[in-house]
């Protein structure tokens, strides 16, 4: 028993070869308007900013391991 299709447009579409596929030349351009300027400058943060990050997460490290070294020791108690 086969049924009917359900999407009545779907053998109408242009462009389309048996099975789905498309054939070449007909997808359409890429588009060129993405080279153009974004409104914003590209630049990223200073370089200070980034070390001052990493000696902020270094330091909270540090500490953490410290606390859980002093707790193993037995200085907490």
């Amino acid at each position: 028993m086969s049924g009917s299709n359900p999407d009545p447009y779907e053998d109408k579409i242009t462009g389309l070869e048996p099975g789905g596929g498309v054939p070449p030349g007909e997808t359409p351009p890429g588009e060129s308007s993405t080279a153009g300027p974004q409104g914003h400058d590209e630049g990223g943060p200073r370089k200070g900013t980034q070390f001052l990050w990493l000696a902020a997460i270094g330091a909270g490290v540090l500490l953490t391991l410290l606390f859980f070294i002093g707790y193993i020791v037995g200085f907490f108690d």
